[in-house]
């Protein structure tokens, strides 16, 4: 396994990697459904489609893409009632929160970086209670550009001031460690979230975890 012994800081991917939001996006789009007379889709088909945001539950739930003229009405649909309710099965990951225990104890920095727009973040970190020790929260529409550019990674380097070499982001999406690597940052595979239906391995990723605490490893 890889060691890391010159890590300062710890970000992690939001969706399938630091919370288990997976249950409450599901109940969402399959609110969706019913408001159109639909029978729901089993949250197991739903979950590997959590980490693409609302492009991937109206793709799971309808087959719609952004391309299509049926798939923004459903993404605005699915938005509202996520808001509504963004946090009544959602919790962080077993390990998580002594994970970042740890790191505290050690000194490591620690902070969030996401696609999720900041509406929905900010509300999800309060509720879970993260927003209080994180380091930084880093959301989706903070720089003009999202994962996969690198430009929120570095941008949450700039604000804990840590140089992004010394930094790991932990993730579960492709997206994930392309971001990491163009950032010049070490990207860890979280094995046990979404990872979008295709296969790690393939992700060029410094290292990959089962289990949130399998990190301490690592540094």
């Amino acid at each position: 396994m890889a060691k890391f012994s010159d890590v300062k800081a710890v970000l992690f991917d939001l969706d399938g990697t630091f919370a288990d939001t997976a249950p409450d996006m599901a109940r969402a789009i399959n609110q969706v459904r019913a408001d159109k007379n639909l029978d729901k889709v089993p949250l197991e088909k739903l979950r590997p489609h959590v980490s693409m945001g609302a492009r991937g539950m109206v793709g799971a739930a309808f087959g719609f893409t952004p391309a299509d003229k049926e798939f923004a009405p459903l993404r605005d649909q699915f938005l509202v009632h996520y808001e509504r309710a963004i946090c009544i099965e959602t919790t962080l990951f077993n390990g998580i929160p002594q994970l970042v225990c740890l790191l505290e104890q050690r000194g490591i920095a620690w902070g969030i970086v996401t696609n999720k727009a900041t509406r929905y973040t900010m509300p999800l970190a309060e509720a879970l209670g993260f927003d209080i020790t994180a380091a930084c929260v880093v959301c989706g529409d903070t720089c003009e550009r999202a994962k996969p550019h690198p430009d929120s990674l570095l941008h949450a380097a700039n604000l804990i001031q840590i140089a992004p070499e010394n930094c790991l982001y932990i993730g579960d999406d492709l997206r994930d460690i392309q971001a990491a690597n163009s950032a010049n940052m070490r990207g860890v595979v979280a094995n046990y979230g979404y990872l979008g239906g295709s296969d790690p391995a393939t992700w060029n990723a410094a290292a990959s975890i089962d289990a949130p605490m399998e990190l301490m490893a690592l540094i």
